[in-house]
């Protein structure tokens, strides 16, 4: 199969940048080079900003109603591809395709709330604020804007952004991750084709040398990034420096709550699906588990390592495991592997038991991907390194509270506040945790408490350096600047 050369798309026109470094771009299944993607120039990246500013004067003075006018083209564009795009997800990525098609709608679902920007973009209007005064909020549009890809969710998590900022009358500038470029520059194919005025959208494939290019740009308004906790802090700190709005998402280790009174059939393959699919390697999925309770604890560890154990790894696009529901693909490198097997290694150390080791997994077809089996501890304390650090990968900790109070204390002394679960019938319990744990997002008995598109999405503490969370409504003040206005008119003579 020929190897796809990637491209940077910068004012409506696909390019090469020259004299720049490649990576080759693999299939984590199967190791087989897919594509090149270019390591783009700081050169290279601050074209691409100022075309984008260049854009925006007329960008910002189009009607909102022909702007989302391209998005609704845009969203039929990916609601008629949506099996093409998941494919794309799943080769380059490596989650299984039911986990890539729910992406996709997610995309897609991101895309049609920011059609509603005529609504989501109204201010307020005060008459009469004084005598003959009236006030007035107006939403504007401040300028170029970027964003800073991870690997996990090549389509979904740039569109928590990408919408809106375009709705909104900004113009944008997308690093796509180096190691799953391919599917966001099919989606830059579509907007392409959607027509959107040169400049307006323009996406630069590289490494770290485009990210700081964002940061030190003085065109540059604001930067959006998803990643691991330290690099999100480093984006915040130097947007910080350079007087730019940032949402900077970083790291997550969600906790699952079991109590007495839940569902523990329904519970186990909850959480089996929580904590494995996409390999482990979502900021949703759950990576500690903790039962209230002596007797439930050996309830829960006991079916949940049984359940662990059959989980089907394979390639993802294999057609005889395509189609199954709860399919565990690779991890996304042989980097990421090696770190796995070394956080199981430090577990061993640390006295946890290794109830399930999910390292040296064999079967037909793993030979040359990235595949780590699924693992399990029991007995792990809180602050073990096992429990502390975000692994990102199919490893399960399971820990032992008394009580309701011991299990929301574990999360709310942990570094991270992304995510957390509760399982229970018990209206009390459900509201207490809710209002008393500190994690950005709560679900009960959700396993993955990821909110739709409508509602904002974003942590706590560790998890997020920004007051404004992703998508929904709420990410319209990231992406405008209020313009307070007080008026009145003297009556002619």
């Amino acid at each position: 199969m020929a190897v796809r050369k990637l491209r940077n798309y910068i004012n409506g026109e696909w390019r090469e940048p020259e004299g720049c470094e490649w990576l080759d771009v693999d299939n984590p299944s199967t190791g087989e080079i897919i594509a090149r993607v270019p390591l783009s120039s700081t050169a290279e990246t601050e074209s691409a900003l100022g075309a984008a500013k260049a854009a925006f004067p007329a960008w910002a003075a189009t009607p909102v109603s022909a702007r989302v006018a391209l998005l609704f083209r845009l969203a039929d564009m990916i609601r008629q591809n949506e099996e093409p795009l998941s494919r794309s997800i799943a080769e380059e990525m490596g989650k299984s395709l039911p986990d890539a098609r729910a992406e996709i709608k997610r995309t897609l679902q991101n895309v049609e709330v920011a059609c509603g920007m005529p609504i989501m973009q109204q201010a307020d209007k005060l008459i009469g604020a004084a005598p003959g005064i009236d006030g007035e909020v107006l939403k504007l549009p401040v300028g170029v804007f970027t964003m800073i890809a991870p690997f996990n969710f090549p389509a979904m998590v740039p569109f928590w952004f990408v919408p809106y900022a375009l709705a909104t009358g900004n113009t944008f500038v997308v690093k796509p991750s180096k190691q799953v470029p391919c599917t966001m520059q099919t989606l830059t194919e579509y907007i392409d084709a959607c027509g959107f005025p040169k400049g307006v959208f323009n996406i630069v494939n590289g490494d770290r040398v485009v990210a700081e290019a964002f940061m030190e740009s003085p065109d540059v308004e604001g930067v959006s990034v998803v990643g691991s906790t330290p690099t999100a802090r480093i984006i915040a700190e130097n947007c910080a420096r350079t007087g730019k709005r940032f949402q900077a998402m970083g790291g997550a280790k969600n906790h699952l709550v079991v109590m007495p009174d839940a569902k523990i059939d329904a519970v186990i393959r909850n959480m089996i699906t929580s904590g494995y699919g996409c390999a482990g390697q979502r900021c949703m999925a759950s990576s500690a588990i903790v039962c209230v309770g002596d007797e439930l604890y050996d309830e829960v560890t006991e079916k949940f390592v049984d359940a662990s154990r059959k989980v089907t790894i394979a390639n993802p696009l294999d057609p005889e495991v395509a189609e199954v529901e709860m399919v565990m693909g690779p991890v996304i490198s042989a980097k990421a592997k090696e770190f796995v097997h070394s956080m199981i290694e430090t577990g061993v150390k640390e006295g946890a038991n290794l109830a399930l080791d999910g390292r040296g997994v064999q079967g037909p077809g793993l030979e040359n991907g990235h595949f780590v089996g699924t693992t399990v501890f029991t007995d792990v304390e809180p602050g073990m390194e096992i429990h502390d650090t975000e692994i990102f990968g199919p490893v399960q900790v399971m820990l032992k509270a008394r009580t309701l109070d011991d299990a929301i204390k574990i999360i709310n002394d942990h570094r991270y506040g992304n995510g957390a679960s509760i399982y229970t019938q018990n209206g009390y319990y459900a509201r207490r945790f809710k209002l008393e744990t500190k994690a950005g997002m709560i679900g009960i008995n959700v396993g993955i408490p990821a909110p739709v598109a409508y509602l904002p999405f974003g942590g706590m503490k560790d998890s997020q350096f920004a007051e404004i969370k992703a998508q929904g409504k709420a990410i319209v003040d990231f992406y405008t600047e209020d313009k307070i206005v007080t008026e009145r008119y003297w009556p002619e003579p």
